[in-house]
């Protein structure tokens, strides 16, 4: 069964994905933050709207972008609190 997702705000998620994920914030305009990662000669870009409450769609969306799997993501989550 799978875990289910955490209800995150777009700010603990843009912590979650620099602190544990390696991501490094470009930039922002107005409510979305912009985030950047390297991998070898690939750019990884995802973009993370600063909502209060992220809805599920949105935040696997974002994951998806990211290149990050609901566990990876679920577990990195779970380690911070």
């Amino acid at each position: 069964m799978k875990q289910k997702l955490p209800k995150l705000s777009g700010r603990e998620v843009v912590k979650i994905l620099v602190k544990k994920f390696g991501f490094t914030v470009k930039r922002q305009r107005g409510s979305h933050i912009v985030l950047v990662k390297y991998v070898d000669d690939r750019k990884i870009v995802t973009v993370v709207p600063l909502h209060p409450e992220l809805k599920r769609g949105t935040l696997l969306g974002v994951l998806e972008l990211a290149e990050i799997s609901r566990e990876e993501f679920i577990q990195a989550y779970e380690k911070d609190c």
